[in-house]
């Protein structure tokens, strides 16, 4: 009889066990979302420390990896310095400028074209480029030497563009690099049609001429302070290019430039986000550059021939405009 009772709780027991719901499981963590980053150097963070040494010049702390880290994004970075749209972006890219700025015996591999990175698994995309397309580091030089000619009087380097024989090159430039772009951004629309897509612009070089001084590497060198407001409207000029491209595909554009005047290469050392044409290096680490035969020529003390980047300051910058788009772009899903 005692058997039987034992036996008979036993079973109760188990019908209460059996029709207990089990607790509910945790939900699996979602898998982070992956994002591509393409560009040229103002993306790459170039002459930041610290950089990798393939060529590319890529660093650790250009806005892309900062925004990755921030928003814990799966990163794909293959931004790099000389990048055009054409040659890097959409196709590969020979010409490779670092930092290192000397090229190992042979010279750098090429990189294969940047938009290969970008797949049906990308759900992010940012894309930065353009400079080098209109090429704006050749005008600067150009710039630099009409300057010295001058004596630091007059317009000579507006002249010469806005007016004069390379104003035709300058036009046909941005044709192309218009036709490029809108290329670009169809095909990574093609490749990755679900993801959330956004153009970084430029951020302020030489929003203002007040504080630059001629003759000083630290900031424009023998730049003429006249040809600065033409310098500044070209910068504008690529940015609205940018930005009608953004427009016109459906992307999303981050603007650099307007939260970052006031802070180009002519501000104070405390406020200047932008390396000048010969600078000191930002960013941890005892990283250097060895200097150039043309570099070490120029009369002024620097690390490096910086030539017009983002410094630190300037790469957090473009990191918290990119991460508050990223983050309307549903960066932040959980």
């Amino acid at each position: 009889m005692m058997r039987l009772a034992l036996t008979t709780a036993a079973a109760a027991a188990a019908a209460v066990f059996a029709t207990t719901p089990a607790p509910p499981q945790a939900p699996a963590p979602a898998a982070p979302l992956s994002y591509v980053a393409l560009g040229d150097s103002y993306s790459a963070a170039s002459f930041v420390r610290p950089w990798n040494t393939d060529g590319c010049g890529r660093s650790e702390l250009d806005y892309p990896h900062q925004a990755a880290r921030r928003l814990k994004l799966e990163l794909t970075d293959v931004t790099c310095s000389a990048a055009e749209v054409r040659a890097g972006l959409l196709g590969p890219q020979s010409e490779l400028k670092g930092p290192p700025s000397v090229p190992p015996p042979g010279g750098w591999a090429a990189k294969p074209a940047q938009i290969t990175a970008v797949t049906a698994a990308t759900d992010l995309v940012t894309v930065g480029a353009g400079g080098n397309s209109v090429g704006f580091s050749e005008i600067v030089e150009t710039c630099v030497k009409r300057g010295l000619a001058s004596f630091g009087t007059g317009t000579p380097c507006t002249d010469h563009y806005a007016r004069g024989r390379g104003a035709a090159g300058l036009d046909a430039r941005f044709s192309a690099l218009e036709a490029d772009f809108t290329a670009l951004l169809k095909e990574i629309r093609t490749r990755a049609p679900r993801a959330g897509v956004a153009v970084v612009g430029y951020p302020a070089v030489v929003d203002e001429a007040a504080g630059c001084g001629w003759g000083s590497w630290h900031q424009l060198g023998t730049v003429a302070k006249g040809d600065m407001p033409w310098l500044d409207g070209l910068e504008r000029r690529l940015n609205a290019l940018l930005r009608e491209q953004a427009r016109r595909s459906g992307a999303a554009y981050v603007d650099t430039y307007t939260s970052s005047t006031g802070h180009g290469v002519c501000a104070g050392a405390e406020q200047r986000w932008m390396y000048g044409i010969k600078d000191s290096l930002t960013g941890p680490g005892e990283q250097s550059d060895p200097p150039s035969e043309l570099c070490r020529s120029i009369p002024a003390r620097g690390e490096a021939c910086t030539v017009l980047h983002p410094n630190l300051r300037g790469a957090t910058h473009q990191a918290d405009r990119v991460t508050e788009t990223l983050t309307a772009l549903g960066a932040d899903r959980t």
